[in-house]
């Protein structure tokens, strides 16, 4: 019995693949000089590639971004997400190149983007290119760790956004694979408290699977109040570097298997690609696939169609009515 085969024919029935988590701009982008970039930790990698994005031209953005969307056109995506950055270094960039990207390919592939917010939403220039972003994404991004210390002032200023402008939330949380983050948890109650149950995406929801069953299950029912959604991004961290922390024996990835028994709907991306972030990573929606299935155990092909297509439909809100 052919697995791959069958699993390819029901995608192509549900009209194709759905990359729900990307970021194009960034993508093709490792050269021999920043290879050695990508042994450090992630916090220091949202700095280390400033010079990167100060020294692209508009131009240089779109050739990225086009290069990889034909790959995945390739490969029968019927539609995708990128997070594009904005913020003081990248200026206005990305976003031309984007506008572009759609108006040439838009007939092709239904493509969102949302704004990533890599230097926060806090600070003076931080919320300028927040605030002057906001009309042209189809998604508003968070990122919390970014506002250190401030988070739940970060997800307020997000959240409430969103709520104005009658737009979706994606939001990079627990990406540490570490039982002392709770970022999911916080996420979801902010969705309730702000009122925007079944608009809120996380994305990543790593360091869930490092906490004790008994939280675990408990965030779970606070997930499904807030009608909350997940994009898993398998290889993006089943890399993730060992720690000393004592915890429940698992997987550096989303804990897709529980997550889906609980009633969370889940979808899958692919992150980063052929960059400092992910060097070997190239954009191959089968491989992401395949690492989920394998790490968290979880066979079922009906279900994992489902998150490779129509749950990638709904977390980018293009879901058929």
């Amino acid at each position: 019995m052919n697995l791959k085969k069958i699993f390819m024919k029901k995608v192509k029935q549900k009209g194709g693949w759905v990359n729900a988590h990307a970021h194009l701009d960034r993508a093709y982008t490792l050269t021999k000089k920043n290879f050695r970039y990508a042994y450090y930790p992630l916090k220091k990698k949202w700095y280390l590639v400033d010079e990167m994005k100060r020294l692209s031209t508009e131009e240089d953005i779109y050739i990225r971004m086009e290069k990889a969307l034909e790959y995945f056109l390739i490969q029968g995506t019927q539609a995708l997400c990128t997070f594009i950055d904005v913020d003081e270094l990248i200026e206005d960039r990305a976003l031309k190149a984007a506008q572009k990207l759609k108006k040439n390919y838009g007939r092709d592939i239904q493509i969102c983007f949302a704004n990533h917010v890599m230097k926060g939403v806090l600070d003076k220039n931080a919320k300028y290119w927040f605030e002057k972003s906001l009309e042209f994404v189809d998604i508003i991004g968070g990122l919390p760790a970014k506002d250190e210390g401030r988070e739940n002032e970060h997800l307020d200023m997000v959240l409430q956004t969103a709520k104005i402008k009658g737009k979706m939330v994606h939001v990079h949380v627990d990406q540490l694979n570490s039982r002392k983050e709770k970022e999911t948890e916080q996420l979801a109650k902010k969705t309730i408290e702000h009122g925007m149950q079944g608009r809120v995406v996380a994305i990543h929801s790593i360091s869930l699977a490092s906490h004790y069953q008994s939280y675990r299950f408990h965030i779970y029912r606070i997930m499904k109040k807030a009608n909350l959604m997940v994009i898993s991004c398998p290889i993006a961290w089943i890399d993730h570097v060992r720690n000393e922390y004592l915890t429940p024996t698992h997987n550096a990835i989303t804990p897709v298997d529980e997550m889906v028994s609980e009633g969370i709907l889940v979808a899958v991306g692919t992150d980063n690609i052929c960059d400092i972030y992910k060097p070997f990573s190239d954009g191959n929606l089968w491989m992401e696939l395949r690492v989920m299935l394998e790490a968290c155990h979880y066979y079922n092909i009906d279900h994992l169609v489902q998150i490779a297509t129509v749950n990638g439909l709904k977390v980018l809100g293009l879901e058929k009515k």
